[in-house]
Formats: structure tokens, sequence, C-alpha cells
């Protein structure tokens, strides 16, 4: 014996033990979050996922409001990483950095079995039941990232890559609408069609020249953009046309959504 005396109470952590649990906790909201919202998600859910005990959660957080925004601000981070990785990259024309992006998080949609969406366009849908706090917050997000995709428009507008009537502001936050929308309908059909729909729809409506993304995209070794791009499912998937969605078609939930 060492003739130390412990005191009473919770055990002393170190630094590296707190901060292994508090990100425990986060990447366990990343997950759930972006596949059920935040009014959907209880603090046992999240607990659980973490393999945490629930009193521990109240210890690094002091609400469920105050956890949630901390998980957005991880998700933003994270988010404009991504943004700033591709859209910085100057051996890319403009637009064909805002594809890198776009082919990057179609990666990352169908690496989760299209489970997970935009954790920001989840909290969007649920912002008429959020606290101020929370809409504050999605605010400055989406300005920020509108920010990123303003600026690699600006540089598009001015090297004649495409042409519009429109600023480079407003034609970042028809990007960013149209895209929360695509992603959420990639979900719902368990295929990316949606999200190369739309950025196909983008491309042709600002008069991008074709030849010019193919030459550069070529130079980096990849395939070339195809102009002629067809709905197919993913690998595994069943992909759902819209006209199967219409009034008159029957078909069960579990034999359509659900990986092979």
């Amino acid at each position: 014996m060492t003739g130390e005396i412990r005191g009473r109470g919770r055990p002393r952590k170190t630094e590296s033990t707190y901060t292994d649990t508090r990100n425990d906790l986060i990447r366990s909201g990343l997950e759930l979050l972006t596949q059920n919202g935040f009014l959907s998600t209880g603090v046992d859910a999240i607990v659980k996922n973490a393999s945490v005990p629930k009193g521990s959660f109240y210890y690094y957080f002091k609400s469920k409001e105050e956890y949630a925004q901390t998980v957005l601000s991880a998700y933003d981070s994270f988010f404009v990483h991504k943004l700033q990785k591709h859209l910085y990259e100057s051996s890319f024309t403009p637009m064909m950095r805002l594809e890198n992006f776009i082919d990057d998080a179609c990666d990352g949609i169908k690496k989760y079995n299209f489970t997970r969406g935009c954790l920001v366009g989840n909290m969007m849908q649920e912002s008429p039941g959020l606290p101020l706090s929370f809409i504050k917050q999605l605010h400055e997000i989406l300005e920020r990232w509108q920010a990123l995709v303003a600026c690699c428009l600006s540089d598009a507008l001015s090297s004649g890559e495409i042409r519009s009537d429109m600023n480079n502001t407003q034609l970042a936050a028809i990007f960013w609408s149209s895209w929360e929308g695509a992603v959420m309908r990639a979900k719902l059909y368990c295929s990316t069609q949606p999200v190369y729909d739309f950025w196909s729809y983008f491309k042709s409506q600002y008069a991008i020249s074709p030849l010019r993304t193919r030459l550069l995209k070529s130079k980096k070794g990849a395939a070339a953009p195809d102009n002629n791009y067809q709905p197919q499912a993913e690998p595994g998937f069943h992909f759902i046309s819209y006209t199967e969605l219409l009034p008159g078609h029957e078909f069960r939930h579990s034999e359509v959504f659900r990986p092979h």
C-alpha cells in the first residue's frame, strides 16, 4: 500500500480519457443526427450508440441543445474542409472543382448505403421546432458554405467558363438550395442520380463548355465527363424511376429501398 487516500466521488479522469469520451459522443451524434435528425434522436440512443453511461452525457454537455450545437459545429468543420480541399485545387477549372466535390460527396453517400443525409439539411426541415440558437447557427453555416462556392463561381464567371446574368452569390445560393433537395432525393431513391441530375441541369443553365472540362480532367488521367449520363442503380440497390412513384404504381417499401 502507498498510504495514499482516495477522495470520494467520480474517479479523476485523465485529459486524454475526457477528450476520447467526449469525441465518442460527438461521433455518435454525427451518425445518428445525419440519419434521423435532431428531434427524433434521444439522449438514450446517443449514449447507447457511443457505449457511454447516460450520466456521463451530462458531465460533458449541459443539455441536448448544447450537445447538438457541438455536433453541428463538428459537421460544419468537416464539410468546410471537404469544400476547401476541392475548391482550392487550382489545377482544375472552377466548375471542375465543384464537380470533384460532388463526386467526393456522392462517394460518401454511397459509403453509408444512403442511410445518412446532410445534417444541415435535416435540421433545416426541423427548423420550426428548433430553438432560435439553432436557426442562427444554421444561417451562419449556410453562409459559410455559400461563400466558398460563390468564390469558386466568381472564378468561373471571370474566366468565361460560365455565363449568367446573376452574380456569383445568387448562383451559390441556387447551388445550395438545389444541393440539399438533391441529397434528400438521393437518400429516398437509394441512388446518387438525383444529385447528378441537379448538377447536369446547373451546368447546362450557365453555358459551361463540355470540351474545356473534358480536356482538363483528362490531364489528371481521370475519365472524361459523360454528357449523356443515364439513370442507373447503385450496385446492390434497386433504382426507382420517378414514374414508379406515381399514383397507380404499387410496390412494397422493403423490396425497393433495402440493399439486395
